[in-house]
């Protein structure tokens, strides 16, 4: 027969010690963690509508963000309609029918500098890191912040189409037409973002980056034929005009809404969203990555 095992004296002193033994509940939770499956990881278009509705919540709780895609419409719209519409077009009404698509368009356009600056801002406070952690496609954080971004400028649209219509806008276009519009325009807004996210990595602080994108901007929409007809300018103005991207996009947006829209006027305005993005979202992309 064999002999039993003697314990040996280490043995000894841990069966003879409680706090030593074994904790049955601690092996259960264990195993329990050890052997749950890991989530999956999350799609592209599901981190990008998360990152999307953190957006809007942003808005939720700071509801001032409002301010601009509501009452600076109204401002221009009525400032201008009444102020130049005699004087430019012998009527507010007819003055009216070609304003309201540049208000549109201007507005929603100076709008998209806070997608820049937002971003700035998540940056400083650090935001931004937690984010570059997370085990979801990285350019869903961009992508969803731009999403977001896209309700405010259909925000913005629906006041001033709606306060045109209260006004006396009558598209010739009809639904259709105005739809149609607003859908190009948001293109172009999209794609025009990415230009103030590039930003957003390289400039400090969110008052640099809004006075560099002010800076841009006023020239684009303001030397453009958002308010006067071009031909009344000097030649080298108007060939300034006449390669303006915001001139071209007032005058596919006035054409869908009016019906007079050629092929060749939405073309070149998705060729040109086409660009921005092609030229500005790898250079995002690379901007982001470099700061890890």
């Amino acid at each position: 027969m064999t002999a039993e095992r003697s314990p040996t004296a280490a043995e000894t002193e841990l069966n003879s010690d409680p706090a030593r033994q074994p904790d049955p509940d601690v092996d259960t939770l264990h195993a329990a963690v050890s052997d749950s499956p890991r989530p999956p990881r999350p799609s592209a278009v599901s981190a990008s509508l998360t990152f999307g509705w953190r957006a809007l919540l942003k808005i939720k709780h700071v509801p001032e963000q409002l301010f601009d895609v509501t009452v600076f419409p109204i401002m221009f719209l009525l400032l201008f309609t009444y102020l130049f519409g005699g004087a430019l077009a012998g009527s507010t009404s007819a003055y009216l029918q070609e304003l309201l698509p540049g208000i549109l368009a201007m507005t929603v356009v100076f709008i998209t500098i806070y997608t820049g600056v937002t971003l700035n801002d998540d940056i400083d406070e650090g935001v931004f890191d937690r984010f570059r952690t997370m085990p979801v496609w990285q350019p869903s954080v961009i992508v969803g912040a731009l999403l977001g971004d896209a309700v405010r400028y259909t925000i913005a649209s629906t006041m001033v189409i709606g306060l045109g219509l209260l006004l006396g806008f009558r598209p010739e276009g009809g639904a259709i037409g105005v739809i149609s519009a607003v859908a190009l325009l948001l293109v172009f807004s999209f794609s025009l973002s990415w230009i103030w996210t590039a930003l957003g990595f390289i400039m400090r602080t969110p008052e640099s980056l809004m006075g560099v994108s002010m800076l841009i901007l006023f020239p684009l929409t303001f030397i453009s034929n958002v308010f006067v007809d071009p031909r009344t300018m000097p030649g080298w103005l108007e060939a300034f005009v006449s390669i303006n991207p915001v001139s071209h996009l007032v005058t596919a947006m006035r054409g869908l809404m009016h019906g007079t829209a050629t092929a060749g006027d939405v073309i070149i305005v998705l060729g040109l969203s086409a660009v921005f993005v092609v030229v500005f979202g790898p250079a995002t992309m690379y901007l982001f990555h470099a700061q890890q």
